[in-house]
């Protein structure tokens, strides 16, 4: 049965609220243990749904995985000799069963892995994926829905720049470079703190990696990697939702588990709407203004404003003072959850990656049943609402599911009058 997040405002966040580890983060991590034989161990494991996900895509190449929500924890035992044919029905659900590519491509010399779907926010092809990987001696093909790729002789080192500084790209041959023959050298990569974080763990499996949270890596390939325990990175979007919760509904919040240097661009965007924030060693608190001030973004690759924290900026644009811009450069088709947003009143005008937002005062905003269309949306969504008169009825749940551990739990435990039911259907 379908089930809603029901919101009743405004109703304004107050309290502490915790951040686990990046859901891009260990997602990657899980495809990462692939490459070595035995048992590795991820720990700040947050209890989302694709962590499942992707655990039951190592189970059927082969792989014995324990996870353990309430620990925080999932166990990876890897054979010695792995299936290589990562299927449609997971791929589809999760983009992120692409970074499975780069460990199987190192360890069986072949892959076979189903063209992604995830979120509909826009166009991500494997475009560099494939040429990282030709350039390092692969043949690939895209046959019948399935990205086929082999290497015989296996990987060589190579030198490959990326015409873009792709997340999924980089991931996928930084991780098959590592036991490639030689020395591959990838120019203009992604500088994420997820990257960084994947990264380090494979340094501590023996991988020999320069140039991390640069723009260039090297990598010196070795014959072997082991396994180890490693721990996950905070989440650096959930963190950043948490901070937007409070700006866009003039309440306080300290943000527990959380780096605050990940998030510094953001942080002083916050302080341009009004917020106070004072930040400290894996905490901050954020004390949002009786009123925020409209603000302009332009989203960017890492160390610039972080796309999947765009629709918070909407929503706080919606209810703040003046008028704010919001140019889009990620992802192309991020802006339909703003029809939804409208549905409460949100006054928004795109054109083409542009977004202008007049924001009108929060009492305004009158609740409004809308649809979540993917992660980041859905939570902007239940955002707003915390902000609007009235209730707000949020479908599409399973999106939020997706990339934010009990989400409605701990907004509750906050002081936010929401609550996660049985949708009753509405005309």
């Amino acid at each position: 049965m379908e089930e809603m997040i029901e919101v009743q405002g405004p109703s304004a966040v107050a309290g502490a609220l915790p951040v686990y580890g990046a859901k891009n983060s260990v997602l990657k991590l899980m495809a990462a243990t692939l490459l070595a034989v035995g048992r590795s161990t991820i720990t700040n494991v947050p209890e989302i749904h694709d962590v499942t996900v992707m655990a039951e895509l190592l189970r059927r190449l082969g792989c014995d995985v324990s996870y353990r929500p309430a620990e925080h924890e999932v166990s990876i035992d890897v054979p010695e000799e792995l299936g290589h044919q990562a299927d449609y029905d997971l791929v589809r659900a999760m983009r992120a069963s692409i970074s499975v590519l780069g460990p199987l491509m190192a360890r069986c010399h072949r892959a076979e892995v189903a063209l992604p779907g995830g979120d509909a926010i826009g166009t991500r092809g494997l475009d560099m994926h494939r040429a990282g990987l030709e350039a390092m001696g692969a043949q690939l093909s895209i046959e019948r829905g399935f990205l086929r790729a082999s290497a015989d002789g296996g990987l060589g080192g190579a030198t490959y720049r990326l015409g873009y500084p792709s997340v999924g790209a980089t991931e996928n041959l930084m991780t098959a470079a590592t036991t490639a023959r030689g020395v591959t050298v990838l120019e203009n990569v992604a500088r994420e703190p997820e990257i960084v974080d994947i990264g380090r763990m494979l340094r501590e499996m023996g991988a020999r990696i320069e140039g991390l949270g640069t723009t260039t890596l090297t990598i010196h390939g070795v014959p072997r990697l082991s396994p180890v325990t490693h721990r996950t990175v905070a989440d650096r979007i959930v963190a950043g939702t948490w901070a937007f919760a409070a700006a866009v509904t003039g309440g306080r919040v300290e943000i527990q588990g959380a780096e605050p240097e990940h998030l510094s661009v953001v942080l002083d965007k916050l302080r341009c709407a009004g917020c106070e924030i004072d930040t400290r060693e894996g905490r901050f608190v954020v004390q949002g203004p009786e009123r925020p001030r409209a603000i302009n973004v332009s989203t960017l690759p890492y160390p610039g404003f972080p796309t999947d924290l765009q629709p918070f900026v909407v929503a706080l644009n919606a209810v703040a003072e003046g008028s704010g811009i919001i140019t889009e450069n990620v992802f192309e088709a991020r802006w339909g959850f703003t029809a939804e947003l409208e549905r409460l009143g949100a006054r928004v005008r795109l054109d083409g990656h542009h977004a202008r937002v007049d924001g009108v005062p929060a009492h305004e905003l009158s609740g409004a049943p809308v649809e979540a269309m993917d992660i980041r949306a859905g939570a902007a969504l239940v955002i707003a609402g915390m902000a609007a008169q009235g209730v707000t009825e949020v479908s599409g749940v399973e999106h939020i599911d997706r990339g934010y551990e009990h989400f409605v739990d701990h907004l509750a435990n906050a002081g936010v009058r929401v609550q996660r039911r049985i949708a009753r259907g509405w005309s």
